[in-house]
């Protein structure tokens, strides 16, 4: 039992860290729901919907799998992130579990099936009862995590076994269903390479992977502190900015300003400063953009002024968006990072009141963002930079290794590189 707990600990490892338990609710809510009935509600539909309706469902391709280097992506980001790799190396696809949501790229990826899944399910009662010895308080308000997490392990497992792919490359290294993959391709020797995709937390799991490609200094530091870092590591930019580098943000005048909103901001408070800004800065454009899994409404804000459009995450690209602004103000959110390698002035204000989750990324600690903790003071900083814009993109070196370097713009470059070197790859890389 023990074996089992230690195997599934670490596949859960963040949302069941200390750390995650005691963020805000409105960070818990975005991958369990905070009221037990929904969350109840969430393993029934889950049970029927996902372990059920797998049975009835043909999704795997073994010849597009076989021997292949897989990209597993478990995001519609994720499949942004690799997009590079999967157009530029030989014999790369991208993967991805039977039913997992990838928005516009949901058709797009060869998928693993999880008919098999199902079998696994006795372990739930002794794992659950297991940790709530250990991790109580996490167990009773994240047990739907733990019943989604059973299985996968044990199906990769033998998926791998069964195709025997050369390498896997991964964007994502916290999500269970990444993490069971991850430790299914430890087990029986496979190469596993890890591209950071998004700004990262003290909280994450210990990087576990033989190559790990990192943004900037800023991640190894907070990897560091996630405990020993295994693998060899390489610092490489942001692959999935190369092309918009040549983009970045000249002017001078502020015309537009964004907001960019997760689960974790207030509608009330998102509503409130978009009143605000359109009646003190009225010539001013704005694009209010929701992240791509918050689905709440946002019409009623977007009604408050004719100049107030509406971005969405899942049919517009981050940078796409980014390449439209002056001025991006966020709270708790990596869009900061990405916003400011296009040289678009980034500003943290938050609009979460009730649950203060000061600079959760770190981003005013070092310099990457202005931060305004009122809107009198939101209100004056823009007042004094309405005509002379900052230029900021060289603040984000310490979170980006290329910028302001020659290899600025060409982190695929780097990133294709080590990974066809790691793989051993004899195959010319597609240019």
């Amino acid at each position: 039992m023990m074996k089992w707990f230690t195997l599934y600990s670490n596949i859960l490892h963040l949302h069941f860290s200390e750390g995650f338990y005691q963020l805000p609710e409105s960070a818990k809510n975005a991958v369990s729901p905070t009221r037990p009935f929904t969350r109840f509600l969430k393993v029934m539909g889950y049970s029927l919907v996902r372990l059920v309706g797998n049975l009835f469902k043909d999704v795997e391709n073994g010849e597009k799998l076989q021997g292949k280097v897989w990209l597993y992506v478990v995001s519609q980001n994720n499949v942004d992130s690799l997009a590079f790799l999967n157009a530029g190396l030989p014999n790369a696809v991208l993967v991805a579990g039977q039913s997992k949501e990838l928005g516009k790229y949901h058709k797009t990826v060869q998928r693993i099936s999880l008919r098999r899944k199902l079998l696994y399910y006795y372990k739930f009662l002794p794992l659950i009862f297991t940790f709530l010895k250990y991790k109580k308080d996490s167990t009773l308000r994240f047990y739907d995590l733990l019943y989604d997490a059973i299985g996968f392990y044990e199906v990769y497992l033998q998926k791998l076994r069964k195709y025997k792919p050369t390498a896997i490359v991964f964007a994502n290294d916290h999500n269970a269903d990444a993490r069971a993959m991850l430790l299914a391709a430890k087990t029986i020797g496979i190469k596993t390479a890890y591209i950071q995709h998004a700004s990262i937390t003290p909280i994450f799991p210990a990087l576990q992977f033989d190559l790990n490609l990192l943004e900037g200094q800023d991640s190894l530091d907070k990897y560091k502190l996630c405990g020993p870092v295994q693998g060899r590591v390489k610092l490489v930019g942001m692959p999935k900015a190369d092309a918009y580098m040549p983009f970045r943000n000249t002017n001078t005048e502020i015309k537009t300003i964004g907001i960019g909103c997760n689960l974790m901001d207030n509608l009330t408070e998102i509503g409130k400063l978009l009143h605000q800004l359109t009646t003190n800065f009225p010539t001013l454009k704005f694009i209010l953009r929701p992240h791509p899994r918050d689905t709440r409404n946002f019409k009623t804000i977007a009604a408050i002024s004719p100049v107030i459009t509406i971005s969405d995450g899942k049919k517009e690209a981050t940078f796409d968006y980014l390449q439209q602004l002056d001025v991006q103000i966020s709270g708790n959110s990596g869009i900061h990072l990405e916003a400011v390698l296009l040289n678009v002035w980034s500003i943290f204000y938050n609009m979460n009141t009730e649950e203060n989750l000061q600079d959760y990324y770190g981003y005013i600690k070092h310099g990457l963002v202005d931060a305004c903790m009122d809107y009198a003071g939101l209100q004056q900083l823009l007042k004094q930079h309405l005509q002379q814009k900052p230029v900021v993109y060289l603040r984000a070196s310490y979170y980006n290794a290329t910028i302001g370097t020659t290899s600025d713009g060409k982190s695929s470059e780097l990133a294709l590189k080590y990974i066809s070197e790691f793989i051993g790859s004899n195959q010319q890389v597609n240019a």
